[in-house]
């Protein structure tokens, strides 16, 4: 089996932008950001619960990731693809396994990427099998201007339940904190991303919690709707309202931008995010809160509501309501956003 880092998978996505794969998006959403997967024959050496590369997934077939085939490719066929100049890339996201390889072959191939696209690359790390600030340093003199760090998990008790040691997992929480510290240390402030995922068993006053730790210590935070994944420990259970999704989406958005931090939050004995402590209507028109988050282009900084990873139709299927837009949210999106953020209250 092809190893990285002279073979690498990417999205469907990815592939079909890039012409190495047939097929079209639907409503013309395009892609833009290519995203690259390190490959081994030993597969992710993770048992994380929601995860369909998770080694304790409870089906043989092929593994899927995000709910979509990830084909495999050489390494110098993408790039040489994107050397043609023909794709809508704006960066370019290198993403790690858990393997002990994967810090030098994620190093290798940002380098190629970096220094014959011309895009800039971001990485998303495995702080397990990473040597603290050395191993950050290399990642960004390989060439990546950013980070990703996917905690998932709102609290300590959930990380440990869903990927560490309560499913055999090798990760532990206390790692993941130090790799947020180290991340902003070596790429700056507001340079590294946490991911978390909402409905995995967090309360809402905990998600918000977790986001504002991150920011007060100069990390992003980037929102994901769980999905069920085939195969994976989770596959059954149910995604989380639309009303709670979008009152966490719109929370991140008031803490990212320093609008508001925790202590401006209220929140309903049962945990429940009740009052914004700004208001609603006012960023609800602005649309940006509902779109979504990740990394800034090569032509957009993110401020304008615009990033590279604009993961179309990442959390939901493209017959389902959008929960994170890839485009601007029109008038009647608006009406609809504002109908859903309390749909679920009693």
């Amino acid at each position: 089996m092809e190893n990285s880092p002279e073979f690498v998978k990417t999205s469907l996505a990815g592939a079909i932008s890039l012409g190495m794969e047939q097929g079209q998006f639907t409503g013309g959403v395009g892609c833009t950001c290519l995203n690259i997967l390190l490959n081994y024959k030993t597969g992710c050496l993770a048992n994380c619960a929601y995860c369909g590369l998770a080694a304790n997934r409870n089906h043989s077939g092929p593994p899927s990731f995000i709910r979509v085939r990830w084909p495999l490719y050489s390494l110098e066929s993408i790039v040489s693809k994107m050397e043609e100049g023909r794709h809508p890339f704006q960066r370019v996201c290198v993403s790690m396994v858990t393997h002990g390889r994967a810090v030098d072959d994620c190093c290798a191939v940002i380098r190629k990427i970096a220094s014959r696209t011309g895009l800039p690359v971001s990485a998303l790390i495995t702080p397990t099998i990473m040597n603290g600030k050395d191993d950050m340093l290399r990642i960004k003199d390989s060439g990546a201007d950013r980070v990703g760090i996917a905690i998932d998990s709102a609290t300590e008790e959930l990380f440990d339940s869903l990927r560490g040691k309560v499913v055999g997992g090798p990760h532990r929480w206390s790692r993941y904190m130090e790799a947020v510290d180290e991340a902003v240390f070596v790429f700056g402030e507001y340079n590294a991303g946490v991911h978390l995922i909402v409905g995995i068993g967090e309360t809402e006053i905990e998600m918000v919690r977790i986001i504002d730790h991150f920011h007060k210590k100069g990390a992003l935070t980037h929102l994901f709707s769980f999905y069920p994944e085939s195969g994976s420990l989770l596959e059954n259970n149910p995604r989380p309202s639309m009303g709670k999704y979008r009152r966490i989406q719109l929370a991140r958005y008031l803490i990212n931008e320093s609008v508001c931090q925790f202590s401006d939050f209220s929140f309903s004995p049962d945990g429940k995010l009740i009052d914004f402590g700004a208001d609603a209507a006012e960023f609800i028109e602005k649309g940006i809160p509902f779109m979504t988050s990740g990394c800034p282009g090569k032509r957009s900084s993110g401020k304008d509501g615009f990033v590279a990873c604009n993961r179309p139709f990442g959390n939901e299927r493209p017959s389902e309501p959008i929960r994170n837009y890839h485009y601007f949210p029109n008038s009647d999106d608006k009406r609809l956003i504002a109908s859903q953020l309390f749909e679920d209250m009693e």
